[in-house]
């Protein structure tokens, strides 16, 4: 009887561990809590899983969610430094997400956003906006005012001899320009290469660009006060443009009674701000470094058969010549795969070369591209171009101050008003792009971007205006990679300071106006 009785408790035993082995352990665990800033809860905050499932907290903070019980949590939301959690069977997950640096740098830079109050057909501030001073001689000090000029200094520097000057006071037709009587030079590569060293152009001819015209590596080309070039029609390899060769010299010595205008051919004047792509553009070489391996580049558009399109090297102070009261305008023309003409292009530009009172209406591609290089501009004008006002690449660290960027408000074509890539080829090298804007008064159009910085550039803006954009500042951050934007940011290269935004459509504050990609 005994021996019954223990088989029986045998058996009930081991039905029991038998049903308990078929329980399934429990993987997933049902997780609620509050995401905060601290004080406050975060509306929209996208919560992701390890595991896959994802949820997004409410007005207050709260979210549920579902997740294995031994992975993560990953909680991230626009303008806050991402952070992950682990689960470990927690039923309960509250977070403190941080803002996220380059956000608070808008309010720890002395950045705002206010209104400028320009007046009618004005980019005058009428309000006092006091500003920082540059260590740096090169710059003019301008305490007394952020953007690109100022009530107190009389005259703007653009008035009078720039297309600009109409158009900001609300007349987007150019002036009529004077052609009576001049004789017209056709000018071809080899009718250039002919006149010998040193080249004088002057103002009573019109001097009409034919194709691709290269200033030759020992030529010297003058252009007068009030000379007029005007480019031929064409694309492609049939595009009209002056190209100043790896050591070659232009001065363009304009005044502001009698600038040197560049424009299409048969233009007398009246043309339309909107008259972009009708010849190609002004493009200089030099032999200051770039970033790029192996040390020189081909511009972009010239054929890799013709030696003078290379540009690059080691002089950092290299000496192109002078563009001084320059206008050029209506140009862009394609010369292909969608690759259009820069209005002025500097490839590997050097600080010996003087460019000051300079402006880019109407091009059709970028108002002005900075290929590496250290060339200083002051006084320059990017008005109603079809693509970006300012772009830079391969390792560009030159110094500009008062700048002008006025978007057309009517043209979705535009894109950025600064387009800022570190490098290409590799993105990493160096040195790295760290150039410097002081005094710039930017305004764009609702589908456009104050600033992107991407591809490992870093940069620095100051004392400047941003307004009538659709979105602010964006920085790139890349997953995986630590040497990008955002590191030129942390290790000081990428700044943004004392500077005001405003009627930006994002909206007011630094977590809508500066803002991280990947």
């Amino acid at each position: 009887m005994g021996n019954l009785k223990n088989l029986f408790s045998f058996l009930i035993l081991a039905i029991t561990l038998s049903f308990t082995a078929c329980t399934p352990e429990e993987t997933t665990v049902n997780i609620s809590g509050t995401v905060t800033d601290g004080t406050t809860g975060l509306d929209g905050v996208t919560i992701t899983a390890s595991s896959g499932e994802t949820s997004t907290t409410g007005t207050s903070g709260d979210y549920t969610i579902t997740a294995a019980t031994d992975g993560t949590l990953t909680f991230e939301a626009a303008g806050y430094t991402s952070k992950t959690m682990e689960v470990n069977n927690q039923t309960t997950i509250d977070v403190t997400l941080a803002v996220d640096a380059w956000v608070a740098s808008f309010d720890d830079n002395g950045n705002s956003n206010m209104d400028p109050q320009f007046p009618s057909n004005s980019i005058i501030p009428s309000i006092t906006l006091s500003a920082t001073v540059s260590t740096d001689p090169w710059f003019s000090q301008t305490a007394s005012f952020k953007g690109a000029v100022a009530s107190a200094f009389g005259a703007p520097w653009y008035d009078g001899w720039s297309f600009y000057s109409r158009i900001v006071n609300g007349n987007t037709t150019s002036a009529a320009l004077n052609t009576t009587g001049k004789t017209v030079v056709d000018v071809t590569d080899s009718w250039m290469q002919a006149q010998g060293n040193t080249v004088t152009w002057t103002p009573n001819n019109i001097y009409l660009l034919d194709g691709f015209v290269f200033v030759g590596s020992t030529q010297t080309l003058n252009i007068d006060a009030g000379t007029i070039i005007q480019g031929k029609a064409g694309t492609g390899a049939n595009a009209s443009a002056l190209i100043v060769a790896r050591g070659g010299v232009i001065n363009a010595a304009g005044t502001a009674s009698e600038p040197v205008i560049f424009t299409y051919e048969g233009d007398n004047g009246g043309s339309l701000a909107t008259d972009r792509g009708r010849w190609g553009g002004l493009i200089i070489l030099g032999a200051a470094g770039l970033n790029s391996t192996p040390g020189e580049t081909q511009i972009e558009g010239i054929p890799t058969s013709e030696s003078r399109g290379l540009y690059g090297g080691s002089d950092n102070a290299d000496n192109s010549g002078t563009l001084r009261y320059v206008s050029i305008r209506h140009g862009g023309s394609n010369i292909g795969n969608d690759n259009e003409i820069n209005g002025l292009t500097l490839g590997g530009v050097g600080s010996g070369t003087i460019l000051e009172y300079i402006e880019i209406v109407a091009n059709k591609d970028d108002g002005i591209e900075w290929f590496g290089g250290t060339a200083n501009v002051k006084y320059l004008i990017a008005a109603y171009c079809g693509d970006d006002a300012l772009d830079y690449d391969e390792g560009y660290r030159g110094k500009n101050q008062f700048i002008i960027i006025h978007q057309d408000p009517a043209a979705s074509a535009a894109d950025r008003g600064g387009e800022h890539d570190g490098g290409t080829s590799p993105e990493t090298g160096t040195p790295f792009a760290t150039p410097q804007f002081w005094n710039v008064t930017s305004s764009g159009n609702a589908t456009s971007k104050a600033i992107t910085f991407r591809d490992n550039a870093g940069g620095e803006y100051h004392n400047s205006i941003f307004l009538n954009y659709g979105r602010g500042i964006d920085i790139e951050d890349l997953i995986d990679q630590e040497q990008d934007c955002y590191k030129q940011f942390t290790d000081g290269n990428l700044k943004v300071a004392n500077s005001i935004f405003f009627n930006i459509a994002a909206g007011t504050t630094g977590k809508e106006l500066f803002t991280v990609s990947n």
